[in-house]
């Protein structure tokens, strides 16, 4: 950077080949699944040099690159988290109070999967909050707070995917922590959607 005075010239993506094909439409407009950021949505004509070593690449292949490269294993089997950040996850209002709300329950997530084993078997896991809140009773008060969801799902290659089958012992663990600890959630749903028809993320 210093060398040639702050400036860049490349840009690197890791975009993977299930955005490519999801967000391509070969039969119309109608045929497109989703739009990736980091696909289609570049300028037309920019002066930096696009980089996507792994464009044509299942998310499997890139693990199995990342072990054969000695990258450590806790990056290697780290979840997908989606470029656009947090934001896609929070539907409705994106507030900081609302992003640090889903940052709590989101790591608490993460937390109870790897202490309880299941965190390498699934695919994809994360919190959705919701842009509805619920009545509730903490104590002897009334609340009327936010709505959040678990998403976890198993898959090989994001282009299908199943609803992770997570023990009812760990939710409960998951529902008491989440409500009793995040301040704003007083009511936890777990998606049993499988991929296709809904998709992975919500947004």
């Amino acid at each position: 950077m210093e060398s040639s005075g702050g400036k860049c010239e490349f840009l690197l993506q890791g975009t993977l080949y299930p955005d490519v094909i999801e967000s391509i439409s070969y039969k119309g407009p109608s045929a497109t699944i989703k739009t990736h950021h980091n696909v289609g949505g570049l300028p037309a004509s920019m002066k930096l040099k696009l980089i996507e070593p792994m464009r044509e690449l299942f998310k499997d292949e890139v693990r199995e690159l990342g072990i054969a490269l000695g990258i450590d294993e806790a990056s290697v089997w780290r979840h997908p988290f989606p470029g656009p950040g947090l934001a896609i996850r929070i539907l409705g209002e994106v507030t900081p109070d609302r992003v640090a709300m889903l940052q709590e329950a989101d790591a608490i997530l993460i937390e109870e999967l790897w202490k309880h084993g299941h965190y390498r078997k699934i695919g994809q896991a994360f919190v959705v909050l919701l842009p509805v809140k619920s009545v509730g009773v903490m104590g002897d008060g009334r609340t009327y707070e936010n709505v959040a969801c678990v998403r976890c799902v198993q898959t090989s290659d994001y282009m299908t995917a199943d609803f992770y089958h997570l023990p009812h012992e760990v939710m409960g663990i998951l529902s008491g922590r989440i409500i009793n600890e995040v301040r704003g959630i007083n009511r936890l749903c777990y998606d049993i959607s499988s991929k296709p028809p809904a998709t992975i993320e919500w947004e």
